[in-house]
């Protein structure tokens, strides 16, 4: 019998408490009365929610995009439920094809490996890995039979599979679309049954897939998990969601330095959504902040406490401390970093600033840097230099201070 259809009238205080506080942020389905229901039936069985994360490792980095369904599951799992994060060892070897107009790089069985790694170590900084239970589905999908996969492709339809967003955008521009694609939402979807699922998380974009997983339980004969899915959070350019392709991403693994300042160029208008999604502040502490802003506070000083908060969460209260001081004294106070904290780099006679900025480090390469000067984000001495091939006058008895916008500097030597 499915949850929805039992016969539960009479919910618990702490369950009621416990859902409407999972439910925050979320969209359920079939609905939020299914997760009371879910609940209620759990506590009554004396047993843990099995939540289900899948997890495609296709690069070594994750991002606070990232940690809005980590957060969530965080707190599944500090009520005492089981998170279980399935690295798919065998889906990315396919690649996902949700919110692709061409067909993802399939990963090999050592890229995963290598990935998954890094991956484990970064979901570690939200979630108690060791009350989490990590699995491969590399070890139930590689054992498939083609009996099997047969009865699996028999839950979908191909005009369902081409109504999904992914597949339909690419029919309408006529792009293609490889067939062992449309395998992905199915597979994903067996995941479900070989774990046990209760309830599978994951972006807005993922609808399609986690419902899949609803219908091929119920061929297998299992209870249907429900979906909650998260919002995707936008990046710090405030249009595209984050992705590290887009460059507009907050990094797990950046420095506090450069989290901080990243935090700082997140757009006005998504302060509060930062603030629900990716902090540990109360409901009431980021109500609280969109009165604020709502009053006219100066969103600077949102900016600065969400920079904060973040930065404190993922390297320390005290590193954190020491960023809000450096900003105050570069942008506030208009001062340099202390000596200590800028890099020193030596300078040969009759260098170009482009060069002099790629070889520093201060862009990823000559072409950034052109750009970054063109765009007059270079300042030597406090002043703006716009000329990519400029030959700059270096003192041997002071700093030569080479800056780009506010966060980046370089003390430049005079080669012998």
């Amino acid at each position: 019998m499915q949850a929805s259809e039992r016969k539960i009238t009479k919910f618990d205080p702490d369950v009621l408490k416990q859902a409407e506080e999972l439910a925050s942020n979320a969209e359920i389905l079939p609905s939020g009365h299914d997760l009371k229901i879910r609940l209620q039936s759990a506590k009554e069985q004396k047993r843990p929610l099995r939540v289900k994360l899948g997890v495609d490792p296709t690069s070594t980095d994750l991002h606070l995009g990232h940690t809005v369904v980590l957060r969530k599951l965080r707190q599944f799992q500090d009520y005492g439920h089981q998170v279980v994060i399935i690295i798919g060892g065998f889906t990315a070897q396919i690649g996902d094809p949700s919110g692709r107009d061409t067909t993802r790089p399939p990963l090999t069985s050592d890229d995963v490996q290598k990935n998954a790694i890094t991956y484990l170590d970064q979901i570690g900084l939200v979630l108690d890995l060791k009350k989490t239970e990590i699995t491969n589905n590399a070890d139930w999908l590689q054992a498939l039979s083609l009996k099997e996969i047969i009865k699996l492709a028999s839950s979908v339809t191909v005009s369902q599979l081409l109504a999904k967003e992914a597949f339909g955008g690419r029919v309408e521009k006529q792009l293609p679309i490889s067939f062992h694609e449309l395998f992905y939402p199915i597979l994903q979807g067996y995941d479900s049954v070989a774990i046990k699922s209760d309830i599978e998380f994951g972006g807005t974009d993922q609808r399609f897939n986690i419902l899949q997983g609803r219908e091929i339980q119920a061929l297998y004969g299992q209870e249907s998990q429900l979906a909650m899915l998260m919002p995707l959070l936008e990046g710090t350019d405030g249009d595209r969601k984050m992705s590290k392709s887009f460059g507009n991403h907050i990094a797990l693994q950046d420095t506090a330095a450069d989290m901080f300042g990243k935090c700082m160029r997140v757009p006005d208008n998504l302060i509060n959504k930062y603030f629900q999604l990716v902090t540990t502040l109360t409901s009431k502490e980021v109500s609280a902040i969109a009165d604020e802003l709502k009053a006219g506070k100066n969103p600077k000083d949102a900016k600065l406490r969400l920079a904060e908060q973040i930065v404190s969460q993922y390297h320390g209260k005290l590193a954190a401390e020491l960023e809000l001081e450096n900003w105050d004294k570069v942008h506030s106070k208009k001062l340099l970093p202390e000596a200590s904290d800028i890099k020193r780099h030596k300078v040969e006679t009759n260098t170009q600033l482009f060069r002099i900025l790629a070889e520093s480090g201060l862009s990823a390469g000559t072409a950034e840097a052109k750009r970054l000067i063109n765009e007059g984000a270079v300042r030597f001495q406090g002043e703006i230099v716009k000329d990519p091939n400029a030959v700059l006058n270096l003192s041997s008895s002071e700093e030569n201070i080479l800056q780009i916008g506010r966060r980046k500097f370089v003390a430049l030597i005079k080669a012998k």
